[in-house]
Formats: structure tokens, sequence, C-alpha cells
């Protein structure tokens, strides 16, 4: 089952999501208009949405309820991405320019606190404590994660234990929410909650991991963000782990130098040292261990198509060419 495919099987909940996000951007503030249509309109894959509705179907669900919490989802996200831009200094991202280039970084940084408002409006409105608690918890741990991705920047010293406990807070906890939030929704019992979370947990791993990978083994038309973007930043990712973990000295010094003082402009010196270990292969490969432990969560779920589509989402979110 390919993106499309599992698209095509929840078609309706996908427009019913898209047109909540478009009516609740609303605002007689232009400029929260102006930015916010631009960054949700910017051609995302929706994937954590997707996540929020497939997990609610697995389970049988049949209200509207849903939609609430894809919309939800979809705008945290958002607003992360915002904040993020504007903390990396990005230009790109999805092969257009990132609203802080355009509308200067203020601007990002309050649309961003909008969309994050906004997000706590509609789960009030949701009316189920329990969704609060998640959410509420999702984003105090985001904002964990993008703190510690701070201490870690220009430290050559960061470990795979340090790099994952990043990615899993700032990445992997809101994809783990939103599998969970389907559980909930559905008042599921506590074993197809826990299966539905441990599945976007694993998958949300493994997706950073392979965007991680793509910074170094990938073109810019591919990943829609300038390669060595995380270079430049000092941002030390798996691929740069373990390349200065099995190079030889004169290799680890420069990677290290390059992760210390930043290094755009030597992307060329530094992929060429990661191509010549097994980094890239080494992040794949853990990558799709993780996917594997997603997949596996699923077995606790009833079969069904909708299931079938998630453990789908996991096959692609490591498959991503390079």
């Amino acid at each position: 089952m390919d993106l499309d495919s599992i698209r095509e099987l929840i078609t309706d909940d996908l427009k019913a999501t898209d047109q909540l996000i478009l009516d609740r951007l609303a605002s007689d503030v232009v400029l929260i208009n102006q930015v916010g249509h631009y960054i949700v309109g910017s051609g995302g894959k929706r994937l954590r949405p997707m996540i929020v509705l497939l997990a609610a179907r697995a389970l049988g669900y049949q209200g509207a309820r849903h939609i609430d919490l894809a919309a939800i989802v979809e705008f945290i996200h958002t607003a992360t991405l915002l904040h993020d831009d504007v903390v990396d200094g990005s230009e790109q991202r999805r092969s257009r320019d990132t609203a802080n280039a355009v509308w200067g970084n203020a601007a990002g940084v309050l649309v961003g606190d909008f969309l994050y408002s906004r997000s706590f409006e509609m789960m009030v409105a949701v009316d189920r404590m329990q969704v609060m608690d998640v959410l509420s918890s999702a984003t105090n741990r985001i904002a964990e994660g993008e703190v510690l991705q701070l201490l870690n920047c220009n430290d050559p010293d960061t470990d795979e234990a340090r790099y994952r406990e990043v990615i899993l807070r700032k990445t992997a906890t809101l994809f783990e929410a939103g599998a969970r939030l389907g559980g909930i929704i559905c008042d599921a019992d506590s074993t197809a909650e826990e299966a539905l979370a441990a599945y976007g947990l694993h998958l949300g791993m493994a997706f950073q991991m392979i965007d991680d990978a793509l910074d170094y083994g990938a073109s810019d038309a591919d990943i829609g963000k300038n390669i060595g973007d995380d270079l430049a930043e000092g941002k030390p990712t798996l691929p740069l782990i373990r390349a200065q973990a099995v190079s030889d000295e004169a290799t680890r010094q420069m990677l290290r130098d390059v992760i210390e003082n930043g290094g755009a402009d030597r992307v060329d010196e530094v992929r060429k040292a990661i191509e010549s270990t097994d980094a890239i292969t080494y992040t794949a490969r853990l990558a799709k261990e993780e996917a594997g432990l997603a997949k596996r969560a699923l077995e606790a779920l009833p079969a069904s198509s909708f299931r079938t589509a998630l453990a789908a989402l996991a096959d692609f979110s490591v498959d991503r060419p390079f």
C-alpha cells in the first residue's frame, strides 16, 4: 500500500481535516491569516493527522471528533516548524522559503504562538480531560526536546544516547500522542491504547532518523531544504555521530571541528567522510528496526485495512530514497 492508497482510504477524513484547519486558521489579524495559510498550505504530507485518523478508524470509530484531533495535532506540528525555523535560521522548507524568511523572525514566532493557543482552544472544545492531558504533556516534552537539541549543538561529544533522547522528545512524542489519541477517542482499552502509543513512538523515531540521514544522502530537491542545514547549525545527528565513531583520527578531528564551529562551507568534505563509512547504512538500519517495532505493536489491534495502512506508513517512513 503506497501513500496515495493510504490517502484514498481516508480521503473524506482528510478533506474534513483540511477544511477544519482552514476554518480554525481564521483571524481578524491579517498577518496571522497570511502566515498561517502559507505554512499550512506549503505541501506537507499531513503524516501526523493521518496517524490520528487511521488509528481511530482502525478501532472502529464512527464519530467526528477524530477530525478535531487530527487538526489539533497538525496545528501543534506547524507551530513547532515555525519556531524551529526561527531558532535554526532556516531559509527553506518543503522547497519553499520559510515563513521567517518571508515575514521575519518575529512574525514566525508570534504566529507559532497563535497556532499553539488555537490548538488548546480546540482541545477544550473536545471536552475530554485525557486529550488535554496527553497533548499538554506532549507539547511540554517537545519544548524540552528543543532545548536538549540546543544544548547538543556544537558539542562533538554528543553520543547516540543523547541524540535518541532529543528525537524521542522533539519528534517521536507528537507521533506517539497522535496515535494514542486515536485510541482515546474510541474509548479503547489500555492494551489497544498502549499499542497505538508504542506504534507512534517507534514510527516517529524511524522517521526522524531517516530525515537526518537524508541531510547527507539526498539532494536539495528530494528533501525540500538545503543540504547541510544541520551541519551549518552544528547539530550532531546520528550520521555524524556514527562517522566520528568509526573514522580514522584525522577524519574524526575534522568532523569534531565542523560540529564545534559549524561547517556549511565544508559539506562536500563531510559528505565524503560520511560516505567513506557505514554511517548512512547504519542510520537506515536503526530506523528500520524502529519501523519494525512500530509494525509489531500493531499486532495487538484487530486486522483491518486501516491497520494495514498504519503498517504501510511505517514502511514509507524508512523507504524514502537517498
